[in-house]
Formats: structure tokens, sequence, C-alpha cells
């Protein structure tokens, strides 16, 4: 693999507290389990996460970039180009490809109807070995669209890395029949962990919090 190598990871459990808890603390995660979120598939929620925020807060995102790239130097040696799930993971994954020296693509949720209709922008070398960048994986059918239209595009992907999951179960059996490895900075367990530490949640949001992993399809119906 081209670029910088000489990255120096710290340990995963001390990145994924470390990661978890600044998420918390700049706001890119939100917990509200008195006042749930309803997202797009219409579950409601009390927890949202929007990573976007990363990129605002140097620090933050420098550690997100490095560990990212750690993944990858470590995973994946034989990755020869990096790609970003628009739109969340876009910066993201550029940040990763410029501290790899790797070529960098990313791609839509579907193909553009207008000009060259591209689903994938940025150069795609046939037989291209790719990482997929992600920035949050809820129930994986959105990364997964990306990874099958970088397949039908002739490219070889190796797997996926992440900042952070919710840690569905149907999203661990959604990689695993698609047969698409996947590596993350941080999780859910971890923020809640976090969450409780710092005082973010009561014992009752506790208790809340880890019935919505348990049912996230019914909870507070």
């Amino acid at each position: 693999m081209q670029g910088n190598k000489f990255i120096i990871p710290i340990s995963m459990e001390t990145t994924r507290n470390f990661l978890a808890r600044h998420l918390l603390k700049i706001g890119a995660v939100k917990l509200r389990p008195q006042e749930p979120f309803t997202w797009a598939s219409g579950w409601h929620s009390p927890i949202y996460c929007d990573n976007r925020r990363v990129n605002a807060y140097p620090t933050v995102r420098t550690l997100v970039k490095l560990e990212l790239a750690h993944l990858i130097l470590t995973r994946y040696p034989e990755a020869d180009t990096i790609a970003g799930v628009a739109t969340g993971a876009i910066a993201q994954g550029a940040l990763v490809a410029d501290q790899l020296g790797l070529p960098f693509v990313y791609v839509r949720p579907k193909p553009k109807d207008h000009g060259m209709g591209n689903q994938i922008e940025g150069e795609l070398r046939e037989g291209a070995r790719v990482v997929v960048v992600e920035d949050l994986i809820s129930t994986g059918g959105s990364s997964l669209k990306a990874v099958e239209a970088l397949r039908q595009a002739g490219a070889s992907v190796l797997g996926m890395v992440a900042s952070f999951t919710y840690g569905f179960p149907q999203a661990e059996e959604a990689f695993k029949k698609a047969g698409v490895e996947l590596d993350t900075l941080s999780d859910y367990d971890h923020l809640i962990d976090e969450a409780v530490a710092s005082g973010y949640v009561t014992e009752t949001d506790l208790a809340a919090l880890r019935q919505w992993r348990q049912n996230p399809e019914e909870w507070n119906k």
C-alpha cells in the first residue's frame, strides 16, 4: 500500500470509549429516551447519530481519520482504493484516502438522473481492491447497496470500516449474507457505558436504552 504507514494507534478498547465519549460531548450522538426521535424507517428511537458533526471538531476528526486508516492498514494492506458512502462518509473517506495516499471515489444511493448518470463518482479502475468507509451502520441496507454498486462496476470489495454501529443483529446478518467484513471504531454498548459514566443518562433512561436495542422495530409503539 502507498502513503503514510507511520500511524501510531491507541488500543481498540480505548478508541471505542474515547470516540463514544466525544460523540456525546460534541452532540454527534443525542440520547433522548423520554422524547424519542423518529427515523426515516418509521422506527421510534431514543438515539440519534449525526457523525457529520465530527468534521467540525479537528481533534475528533483526526482520531477518526487515523484510526480508520490504521484499521485498513492492519486488515486490508492490499487495498488500492478507498470508497466513501454518500453523503455522510464522503468527508471521512476522503480524509482516510489522503492519509493513506490512495485514490478515492464515493458511491451515491442511486445513479444520477442527469449528466453521465453516475452512481460512483471519481475514477474507479477495473479490478480495484476497495475498502468502503461508512460513518454509521444501522440496518446495513444503504451501506451494502454501495458495496453492490462497486461490485457491479468490477471492483473487488475487501471490506468496510465505519465510525459507529448500533450493533443490530439484522445488520450483522446482512453483512454476513453479503460476504462483507465490517470493522467499526465504536458502538452502541460503549456509547451507553460512557453515557452512564458521565451522568448523561439516568438509571431509568438506561433501562429504556437497553430495551430499545433488544427490539427497535417495536419499541415505544
